[in-house]
């Protein structure tokens, strides 16, 4: 008896002793002794528990555009469940979730189990024994305990893993008691893993199924539940079969708890995935070139700001109309294949980089690669060994490529890839609200995924003719009027001390026809001569200037090619800016794209106001609107072959643009409440056409911007009506009818002419 008294009381010892060892664990895990076990989130955490949540960009008519996220994340409430998920959670995860507290008494069962039996085999089972409950697996979720709050023994084996699991415990009881059961079941949806870069119920519904959480039925819901654990393993569109069986699991659950009958369940079990796949990234949806630039300046707006564009769930609203972006992305789209089909009937096969005298360029490929990353990286790998990398970029290999009709699949090497992609024709293409400055749509590319470079602002090329409008402004503030004649005759720059000591521009074909005309009318048929004349009175630093004034960011030498785009490189985001002016009453207003910030909560940041700056003085501003519309009105202007439609009650002014040997396209159309351009080339200005006439802009580009207007004003959900120019609030003190003027002139001689102009500007 004594010895039975003796064994009880050591069993009493040894129970309390576990239990005091117990409670003095998990108080020690709680409170981190000595930082043996890893920091614990803090009431305040638990208060306010926090998740990397995406920044979402929206359009000027509140349309989600896109996200910038590290995991693509977006949290929804209670509420916007269906009933149906909720169900399939609770049968999959956690049946006694409304029946405990945080920590499910059975399952610490199974879990402490799971612990006796990992040691029992030297870890070779794992601990994780299904135990954990919903309010757990959320505590690891949310705080990412076991990647994050690490402490000295977190690393032990076996210990480490235990420590783990008592945090789960602990946090799991405080979220109880700090949240409902529903909250805590949106919250675990919201913060759990779905696989194909979706985190969050509301990213998952939309990407396997293109539907929001509510909408969720039970097919639907048993297979992104099924997810939750291993959602590469029970993916739908990678391993369909695993994802059949473990929503056969499910729905067998379904039927145990008598949530569904015989029938329903049999039902169920023939019903197929029905998924409408999608993954959300950057390359696909509305406006991913703009996407892209908006995101390099949002990064460093919120480094100088204290924020994470990747995890604070900003909210960007930009200018971006997104009715407008889809009738510009469509046109950019249409047209391009349409002249992409011309280019390699053009070329029929033959490769498109050819010298200033229409031969193909030797090596370009191999020079083109070797310029890029991707060629410095793989010769670096192989000891610098040319001979073993040119092996290695001409192994062909499966890849997937771009065309036109869709994505092909095909066997290609680097280098073929690299020959294929070369042909392509790119373009860019942005509108802007002048008097504003909001951009209303962007354009960069002819697809985002293959071609990563941005055409509106990123890209810089040679103006072209694009830029004679800035040399006229120039004229006409200094004094001269759109009626004021010209003689369109070979103008000679001195260039002392280079070879050959002067420059001659020619006009286009080569010729001049000794003809008289106003600026007016040279402008319109973009005669080279005369601009070349006006720059030469004006000097080429005066253009320089109003070029600057008028926005122009690039740098541009001061040399006499400059009036014909041919003293530097030029975006077509400020070409558009410059052309805004004229519409903006001489006031240039710099563009921008985001119109306000806000947090997460819904609070304002900041608004944005965009930069202003006189440029021109009104009178000029309208004059040169004047001298626009001469593209469409004049005999043989450049964008005589517009769409009559277009320039029904509806003041058009225009200008074209076409680089040496046709290497670029421009076209920059004005009207009241729009100010848009287009510019297309190759990928190298070698590149192009081998006529100029295939190649000009009015061909190329000033189609683009033809079908979008055309779209955008048979918009009636668009308040983007036609009308006339403004006209300046003061009386214009230059004549602008110089039709009797034309009528007189067109009799006269280059002998009378030059009577009338001095020689020395000329020759």
């Amino acid at each position: 008896m004594n010895k039975l008294k003796r064994n009880i009381k050591k069993l009493w010892v040894i129970l309390l002793s576990g239990i005091t060892f117990i409670a003095i664990f998990i108080i020690s895990v709680n409170y981190n002794v000595f930082n043996l076990f890893g920091g614990m989130p803090s009431l305040q955490d638990l208060e306010k528990p926090e998740s990397e949540l995406s920044s979402e960009l929206y359009s000027s008519d509140n349309i989600l555009l896109g996200k910038y996220f590290r995991y693509n994340r977006s949290p929804v409430k209670f509420d916007e469940l269906s009933d149906e998920l909720v169900t399939t959670l609770l049968v999959t995860e956690d049946i006694r979730f409304y029946n405990h507290s945080g920590i499910d008494l059975k399952g610490l069962v199974r879990a402490t189990y799971g612990v006796i039996k990992n040691i029992a085999t030297f870890g070779s089972t794992g601990l994780e024994g299904g135990g954990s409950t919903i309010t757990q697996q959320l505590a690891k979720n949310l705080f990412k305990i076991r990647r994050e709050k690490k402490g000295k023994l977190s690393n032990v084996p076996f210990l480490g893993l235990v420590i783990s699991k008592v945090k789960e415990w602990i946090v799991a009881v405080k979220l109880e008691e700090f949240y409902t059961k529903k909250e805590i079941l949106a919250m675990y949806l919201n913060t759990a893993e779905y696989g194909s870069n979706s985190y969050g119920i509301k990213v998952a519904a939309k990407t396997y199924f293109n539907k929001e959480p509510s909408q969720l039925n039970y097919n639907e819901s048993s297979i992104i539940v099924g997810l939750l654990n291993k959602p590469t393993k029970y993916n739908p569109f990678f391993n369909p079969e695993n994802a059949t069986n473990k929503r056969s699991e499910i729905f067998y659950n379904l039927y145990k708890y008598n949530i569904v009958d015989k029938t329903e369940y049999d039902s169920l079990i023939l019903t197929d995935l029905n998924l409408n796949y999608k993954v959300q990234n950057q390359n696909v949806g509305q406006a991913t070139y703009f996407r892209t630039v908006v995101r390099n300046y949002l990064i460093s707006w919120a480094k100088e700001n204290g924020y994470d564009l990747f995890s604070d769930g900003l909210k960007i609203y930009t200018t971006i109309d997104s009715k407008m972006q889809e009738h510009a992305e469509k046109a950019v789209i249409e047209q391009m294949n349409r002249l992409q089909n011309i280019f390699s009937e053009h070329w029929d096969g033959r490769n498109p980089w050819i010298d200033e005298k229409g031969f193909e360029i030797k090596d370009f490929l191999k020079n083109n690669i070797k310029r890029t990353r991707y060629f410095k990286n793989l010769l670096k790998n192989n000891d610098n060994d040319t001979i073993k990398t040119f092996e290695l970029l001409n192994k062909k290999k499966k890849m997937r490529v771009f065309s036109w009709k869709g994505e092909i699949d095909t066997t290609f090497s680097i280098m073929d890839s690299l020959k294929y992609y070369k042909k392509f024709l790119q373009a860019g293409f942005v509108s802007i609200e002048p008097k504003t400055g909001h951009i209303k749509a962007w354009v960069g590319g002819i697809n985002h995924k293959y071609f990563k470079y941005d055409h509106v602002k990123q890209g810089k090329r040679q103006p072209g003719s694009t830029i004679k409008p800035i040399v006229y402004a120039a004229a006409i503030d200094n004094g001269y009027s759109p009626c004021y004649p010209v003689v369109d005759a070979p103008v000679v720059f001195e260039l002392p001390g280079q070879d050959p000591p002067y420059w001659r521009p020619d006009n286009h074909n080569g010729k001049w026809t000794g003809e008289t005309m106003t600026l007016r009318q040279a402008m319109a048929k973009s005669v080279n001569s005369i601009t070349a004349f006006m720059t030469k009175k004006l000097s080429p630093k005066t253009v320089v200037d109003y070029a600057k004034k008028l926005g122009i960011q690039s740098k541009l030498d001061p040399v006499p090619a400059v009036c014909l785009g041919a003293g530097g490189d030029v975006s077509l985001f400020d070409l558009v800016g410059a052309y805004s002016t004229f519409i903006n009453q001489g006031i240039w207003t710099e563009p921008f794209f985001i119109s306000r910030i806000e947090d997460k909560y819904g609070n304002l940041i900041q608004d944005f106001i965009p930069t202003k700056q006189e440029a021109l003085s009104e009178e000029t501003a309208y004059l040169m609107l004047h001298m626009l519309k001469g593209s469409k009105e004049e005999e043989g202007g450049t964008a005589r072959g517009l769409n009559p439609e277009l320039t029904f009650n509806n003041d058009v002014g225009a200008k074209t643009g076409t680089t040496q040997n046709a290497s670029d396209g421009w076209f920059i159309g004005v009207t009241h409440n729009l100010v848009s351009g287009a510019w297309v080339g190759g990928d190298d200005r070698s590149i192009h056409f081998r006529d100029w006439v295939y190649g000009q802009g009015a061909r190329t580009a000033m189609p683009i911007w033809q079908q979008y207007m055309l779209n955008v004003y048979a918009d009636n959900t668009l308040s983007i009506e036609k009308g006339r120019f403004d006209k300046p609030t003061k009386k214009i003190n230059v004549e602008i009818d110089c039709s009797v003027y034309n009528n007189e002139i067109k009799s006269d001689s280059l002998d009378l002419i030059l009577d009338k102009i001095d020689a020395s500007d000329i020759f």
